[in-house]
Protein backbone atom coordinates (compact mmCIF):
# COMPACT_ATOMS: atom_id res chain seq x y z
CA UNK A 1 0.00 0.00 0.00
CA UNK A 2 1.43 3.38 -0.94
CA UNK A 3 1.97 5.99 1.76
CA UNK A 4 -0.89 8.21 0.71
CA UNK A 5 -3.28 5.28 0.89
CA UNK A 6 -2.17 4.47 4.41
CA UNK A 7 -2.73 8.02 5.58
CA UNK A 8 -6.08 8.24 3.81
CA UNK A 9 -7.06 4.87 5.29
CA UNK A 10 -6.37 6.21 8.80
CA UNK A 11 -8.49 9.27 8.00
CA UNK A 12 -11.30 7.14 6.58
CA UNK A 13 -11.26 4.99 9.72
CA UNK A 14 -11.53 8.15 11.83
CA UNK A 15 -14.47 9.37 9.75
CA UNK A 16 -16.10 5.94 10.08
CA UNK A 17 -15.60 5.84 13.86
CA UNK A 18 -17.19 9.28 14.18
CA UNK A 19 -20.14 8.72 11.87
CA UNK A 20 -22.61 8.93 14.75
CA UNK A 21 -25.64 9.04 12.43
CA UNK A 22 -24.87 5.79 10.60
CA UNK A 23 -27.70 3.24 10.51
CA UNK A 24 -27.20 -0.33 11.72
CA UNK A 25 -27.92 -3.09 9.19
CA UNK A 26 -30.63 -5.48 10.33
CA UNK A 27 -31.77 -3.01 13.00
CA UNK A 28 -32.29 0.45 11.48
CA UNK A 29 -32.66 -0.89 7.95
CA UNK A 30 -32.95 -4.24 6.20
CA UNK A 31 -32.28 -5.23 2.61
CA UNK A 32 -33.16 -8.30 0.55
CA UNK A 33 -30.33 -9.18 -1.86
CA UNK A 34 -32.25 -11.93 -3.72
CA UNK A 35 -30.50 -13.06 -6.93
CA UNK A 36 -27.58 -11.94 -9.03
CA UNK A 37 -28.41 -9.49 -11.82
CA UNK A 38 -28.00 -10.50 -15.45
CA UNK A 39 -25.02 -9.20 -17.39
CA UNK A 40 -26.96 -6.96 -19.73
CA UNK A 41 -30.42 -6.42 -18.34
CA UNK A 42 -32.82 -4.27 -20.29
CA UNK A 43 -35.87 -2.58 -18.88
CA UNK A 44 -37.68 -5.87 -19.55
CA UNK A 45 -37.53 -8.36 -16.72
CA UNK A 46 -35.80 -11.15 -18.67
CA UNK A 47 -32.56 -10.67 -16.73
CA UNK A 48 -34.13 -9.56 -13.48
CA UNK A 49 -32.53 -11.38 -10.56
CA UNK A 50 -34.88 -9.82 -7.99
CA UNK A 51 -38.65 -9.88 -8.00
CA UNK A 52 -38.93 -7.81 -4.82
CA UNK A 53 -37.61 -4.41 -3.72
CA UNK A 54 -34.09 -4.09 -2.29
CA UNK A 55 -35.18 -2.38 0.92
CA UNK A 56 -37.54 -4.28 3.17
CA UNK A 57 -37.37 -1.82 6.07
CA UNK A 58 -35.87 1.58 6.92
CA UNK A 59 -36.46 3.38 10.21
CA UNK A 60 -37.55 6.72 8.77
CA UNK A 61 -37.17 8.46 12.14
CA UNK A 62 -33.51 8.74 11.13
CA UNK A 63 -34.59 11.04 8.31
CA UNK A 64 -35.73 13.61 10.88
CA UNK A 65 -32.11 14.21 11.88
CA UNK A 66 -30.83 17.58 10.69
CA UNK A 67 -28.32 16.42 8.06
CA UNK A 68 -30.69 13.81 6.61
CA UNK A 69 -33.54 16.32 6.48
CA UNK A 70 -31.37 18.93 4.75
CA UNK A 71 -29.98 16.30 2.34
CA UNK A 72 -33.40 14.94 1.37
CA UNK A 73 -34.68 18.47 0.65
CA UNK A 74 -32.06 18.72 -2.16
CA UNK A 75 -33.05 15.56 -3.99
CA UNK A 76 -35.98 17.05 -5.92
CA UNK A 77 -34.08 20.13 -7.13
CA UNK A 78 -32.70 18.62 -10.33
CA UNK A 79 -33.67 17.83 -13.92
CA UNK A 80 -32.43 14.27 -14.40
CA UNK A 81 -31.83 14.38 -18.17
CA UNK A 82 -28.34 15.49 -19.17
CA UNK A 83 -28.47 18.19 -21.83
CA UNK A 84 -31.34 19.90 -20.02
CA UNK A 85 -29.94 23.08 -18.45
CA UNK A 86 -30.32 23.30 -14.68
CA UNK A 87 -32.08 26.36 -13.31
CA UNK A 88 -31.15 26.98 -9.68
CA UNK A 89 -33.83 29.00 -7.90
CA UNK A 90 -32.98 31.23 -4.91
CA UNK A 91 -34.90 28.77 -2.72
CA UNK A 92 -32.79 25.86 -3.97
CA UNK A 93 -29.59 27.82 -3.41
CA UNK A 94 -30.74 28.43 0.14
CA UNK A 95 -31.32 24.68 0.58
CA UNK A 96 -27.78 23.96 -0.69
CA UNK A 97 -26.34 26.34 1.92
CA UNK A 98 -28.57 24.94 4.64
CA UNK A 99 -27.27 21.44 3.87
CA UNK A 100 -23.64 22.59 3.98
CA UNK A 101 -24.30 24.45 7.25
CA UNK A 102 -25.77 21.27 8.77
CA UNK A 103 -22.92 18.94 7.77
CA UNK A 104 -20.06 21.34 8.59
CA UNK A 105 -21.07 21.06 12.27
CA UNK A 106 -20.81 17.25 12.32
CA UNK A 107 -17.81 15.36 13.76
CA UNK A 108 -16.98 13.76 10.39
CA UNK A 109 -16.81 17.05 8.49
CA UNK A 110 -14.86 18.72 11.31
CA UNK A 111 -12.27 15.91 11.14
CA UNK A 112 -12.03 16.21 7.34
CA UNK A 113 -11.72 20.01 7.52
CA UNK A 114 -8.99 19.91 10.15
CA UNK A 115 -6.98 17.42 8.09
CA UNK A 116 -7.38 19.43 4.86
CA UNK A 117 -6.26 22.63 6.62
CA UNK A 118 -3.19 20.82 7.95
CA UNK A 119 -2.39 19.71 4.39
CA UNK A 120 -2.91 23.29 3.08
CA UNK A 121 -5.69 22.04 0.82
CA UNK A 122 -8.58 23.94 2.42
CA UNK A 123 -8.99 27.36 4.04
CA UNK A 124 -9.16 27.44 7.82
CA UNK A 125 -12.16 29.76 8.12
CA UNK A 126 -15.41 27.78 8.10
CA UNK A 127 -17.11 30.29 5.77
CA UNK A 128 -14.28 29.93 3.23
CA UNK A 129 -14.30 26.14 3.57
CA UNK A 130 -18.03 26.22 2.85
CA UNK A 131 -17.37 28.24 -0.33
CA UNK A 132 -14.83 25.64 -1.40
CA UNK A 133 -17.35 22.82 -0.79
CA UNK A 134 -19.98 24.75 -2.75
CA UNK A 135 -17.68 25.06 -5.75
CA UNK A 136 -16.67 21.39 -5.66
CA UNK A 137 -20.17 20.00 -5.27
CA UNK A 138 -22.82 22.51 -6.34
CA UNK A 139 -21.41 24.73 -9.08
CA UNK A 140 -22.94 23.76 -12.40
CA UNK A 141 -20.97 22.62 -15.42
CA UNK A 142 -21.73 21.15 -18.85
CA UNK A 143 -21.48 17.38 -18.89
CA UNK A 144 -20.32 15.60 -22.06
CA UNK A 145 -22.44 16.40 -25.10
CA UNK A 146 -24.07 19.46 -23.56
CA UNK A 147 -23.39 23.11 -24.37
CA UNK A 148 -25.17 24.47 -21.29
CA UNK A 149 -24.52 23.86 -17.57
CA UNK A 150 -26.65 20.78 -16.94
CA UNK A 151 -24.89 18.97 -14.10
CA UNK A 152 -23.06 19.23 -10.80
CA UNK A 153 -21.06 16.87 -8.64
CA UNK A 154 -23.90 16.66 -6.14
CA UNK A 155 -26.56 15.92 -8.74
CA UNK A 156 -24.50 13.25 -10.48
CA UNK A 157 -23.30 11.39 -7.36
CA UNK A 158 -26.22 11.72 -4.97
CA UNK A 159 -29.29 12.25 -7.16
CA UNK A 160 -28.51 10.50 -10.45
CA UNK A 161 -28.90 11.53 -14.08
CA UNK A 162 -30.11 9.96 -17.30
CA UNK A 163 -28.30 10.06 -20.63
CA UNK A 164 -30.11 9.57 -23.92
CA UNK A 165 -33.22 8.52 -21.99
CA UNK A 166 -31.98 4.95 -21.59
CA UNK A 167 -28.88 5.03 -19.39
CA UNK A 168 -28.65 6.00 -15.74
CA UNK A 169 -25.37 7.69 -14.82
CA UNK A 170 -24.13 8.55 -11.35
CA UNK A 171 -26.74 7.71 -8.69
CA UNK A 172 -24.48 6.38 -5.92
CA UNK A 173 -26.56 7.13 -2.83
CA UNK A 174 -28.62 4.72 -0.76
CA UNK A 175 -31.08 7.33 0.58
CA UNK A 176 -32.08 8.43 -2.92
CA UNK A 177 -32.28 4.76 -3.93
CA UNK A 178 -34.58 3.95 -1.01
CA UNK A 179 -36.84 6.98 -1.54
CA UNK A 180 -37.10 6.43 -5.31
CA UNK A 181 -37.81 2.71 -4.79
CA UNK A 182 -40.54 3.60 -2.31
CA UNK A 183 -42.14 5.87 -4.95
CA UNK A 184 -42.05 2.99 -7.46
CA UNK A 185 -39.46 4.65 -9.73
CA UNK A 186 -36.74 2.06 -9.06
CA UNK A 187 -36.78 -1.58 -10.09
CA UNK A 188 -33.98 -3.40 -8.28
CA UNK A 189 -32.67 -6.15 -10.60
CA UNK A 190 -30.26 -7.92 -8.27
CA UNK A 191 -26.73 -7.64 -6.93
CA UNK A 192 -23.61 -7.49 -9.11
CA UNK A 193 -20.69 -9.81 -8.41
CA UNK A 194 -17.86 -11.20 -10.51
CA UNK A 195 -15.62 -14.20 -9.87
CA UNK A 196 -13.04 -11.85 -8.36
CA UNK A 197 -15.32 -9.64 -6.29
CA UNK A 198 -16.52 -10.57 -2.79
CA UNK A 199 -20.07 -11.86 -2.43
CA UNK A 200 -22.48 -9.23 -1.10
CA UNK A 201 -23.71 -9.44 2.48
CA UNK A 202 -26.98 -8.04 3.80
CA UNK A 203 -25.24 -7.06 7.04
CA UNK A 204 -22.44 -5.07 5.39
CA UNK A 205 -22.43 -1.40 4.43
CA UNK A 206 -21.56 -1.79 0.74
CA UNK A 207 -23.34 -3.13 -2.32
CA UNK A 208 -22.81 -3.42 -6.08
CA UNK A 209 -26.15 -3.65 -7.83
CA UNK A 210 -28.17 -3.24 -10.99
CA UNK A 211 -31.43 -1.30 -11.25
CA UNK A 212 -33.67 0.64 -13.58
CA UNK A 213 -34.79 4.19 -12.80
CA UNK A 214 -37.53 5.97 -14.70
CA UNK A 215 -36.90 4.59 -18.22
CA UNK A 216 -33.15 4.08 -17.88
CA UNK A 217 -30.94 1.23 -16.74
CA UNK A 218 -27.94 1.33 -14.41
CA UNK A 219 -26.09 -1.83 -15.52
CA UNK A 220 -23.78 -1.71 -12.50
CA UNK A 221 -23.78 0.72 -9.62
CA UNK A 222 -21.90 0.73 -6.36
CA UNK A 223 -23.01 2.34 -3.12
CA UNK A 224 -22.45 2.63 0.60
CA UNK A 225 -25.49 1.48 2.61
CA UNK A 226 -26.73 3.08 5.81
CA UNK A 227 -24.01 5.72 6.10
CA UNK A 228 -24.87 9.35 6.82
CA UNK A 229 -24.76 12.07 4.14
CA UNK A 230 -21.93 13.78 6.05
CA UNK A 231 -19.76 10.65 6.00
CA UNK A 232 -19.95 10.36 2.21
CA UNK A 233 -19.49 14.09 1.74
CA UNK A 234 -16.42 14.12 4.01
CA UNK A 235 -14.83 11.03 2.46
CA UNK A 236 -15.37 12.05 -1.16
CA UNK A 237 -14.18 15.61 -0.51
CA UNK A 238 -11.02 14.22 1.13
CA UNK A 239 -10.34 11.96 -1.85
CA UNK A 240 -11.02 14.75 -4.34
CA UNK A 241 -8.64 17.21 -2.67
CA UNK A 242 -5.85 14.88 -1.51
CA UNK A 243 -5.50 12.43 -4.36
CA UNK A 244 -4.49 13.40 -7.89
CA UNK A 245 -5.21 9.80 -8.88
CA UNK A 246 -8.68 8.91 -10.02
CA UNK A 247 -8.65 5.75 -7.93
CA UNK A 248 -7.38 5.40 -4.39
CA UNK A 249 -7.52 2.35 -2.11
CA UNK A 250 -8.50 2.76 1.53
CA UNK A 251 -8.91 0.18 4.29
CA UNK A 252 -11.24 0.77 7.23
CA UNK A 253 -13.41 -1.27 9.57
CA UNK A 254 -13.84 -4.60 7.70
CA UNK A 255 -13.55 -3.18 4.18
CA UNK A 256 -10.88 -2.62 1.58
CA UNK A 257 -12.41 -0.17 -0.84
CA UNK A 258 -11.35 1.61 -3.98
CA UNK A 259 -12.71 5.13 -4.10
CA UNK A 260 -13.12 6.23 -7.70
CA UNK A 261 -13.03 10.03 -8.02
CA UNK A 262 -13.06 11.73 -11.41
CA UNK A 263 -12.31 15.43 -11.48
CA UNK A 264 -14.02 17.85 -13.83
CA UNK A 265 -11.70 20.72 -14.82
CA UNK A 266 -9.86 20.14 -11.50
CA UNK A 267 -12.51 22.32 -9.83
CA UNK A 268 -15.53 20.07 -9.57
CA UNK A 269 -16.35 16.45 -8.87
CA UNK A 270 -17.30 14.64 -12.07
CA UNK A 271 -18.20 11.43 -10.30
CA UNK A 272 -17.15 9.53 -7.21
CA UNK A 273 -18.19 6.19 -5.73
CA UNK A 274 -16.88 3.24 -3.71
CA UNK A 275 -15.91 -0.17 -5.11
CA UNK A 276 -15.55 -3.02 -2.64
CA UNK A 277 -12.24 -4.84 -3.19
CA UNK A 278 -12.50 -7.32 -0.33
CA UNK A 279 -13.59 -7.83 3.26
CA UNK A 280 -10.73 -7.63 5.74
CA UNK A 281 -10.17 -10.45 8.20
CA UNK A 282 -10.60 -8.80 11.56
Amino acid sequence: MIEGDRELSAMTQELWDNDINRLRPGIDYRISLQGKAGDLAGIEDCNDGAGLPLFTFVDENIFKKETFLAFISLLDNYESATGEPEIVTPEEELENHKFLDSIIKTPTMKIAHKYLVKKHLSPEKTTDFKKQLYQIWFELYARRGSSKPDSSGFEHVFVGETRGGHTVIGFHNWIQLYLQEKLGHIDYKGYSASAKSPQPDENKHMLALQFSWKNGIKPKGSIFLGVSPEFEFALYTLCFLTSPNERVKVSFDVYEVEIVCHHYNQKHIGTTYPVLVKYLNV
